[in-house]
């Protein structure tokens, strides 16, 4: 599948902190760096926006995702050695949750940048 011009761009800016960087620093450390490269592309985006969670109606939390770019992708970061099931299915739920297309969860942690695209089945 090929990208589209934004998440082309998300992932340009990811590679670009992770070349600076390297691996071995805190999630925050990135998201800070991150904010930067997506300013510098003239990206409009949301960090840390506030989600309400819902069960059967009933709101029974809240969670924040890292970015919303573009009121379009939803962009979770890790700095792990190496991700898990587990991060990919809690970013998933924050596509749905969010109610957007597509999303990408970014693991700077790891000798080199994974990136993992999602879809939100309900716009398939």
């Amino acid at each position: 599948m090929q990208d589209d011009p934004l998440t082309y761009a998300i992932i340009g800016c990811a590679m670009k902190v992770h070349n600076t960087l390297g691996a071995g620093f805190q999630e925050v450390i990135y998201q800070r760096c991150l904010a930067i490269e997506l300013e510098r592309k003239k990206l409009v985006f949301v960090r840390e926006k506030e989600q309400d969670i819902f069960y059967e109606g009933i709101q029974v939390g809240t969670r924040r995702t890292d970015f919303i770019v573009e009121n379009q992708i939803i962009v979770e970061l890790k700095a792990r050695t190496n991700l898990e099931d587990v991060h990919l299915a809690q970013a998933k739920n924050y596509v749905v949750a969010y109610d957007l297309s597509k999303g990408l969860l970014i693991n700077f942690g790891a000798k080199s940048l994974q990136v993992k695209r999602l879809f939100n089945p309900k716009y398939q």
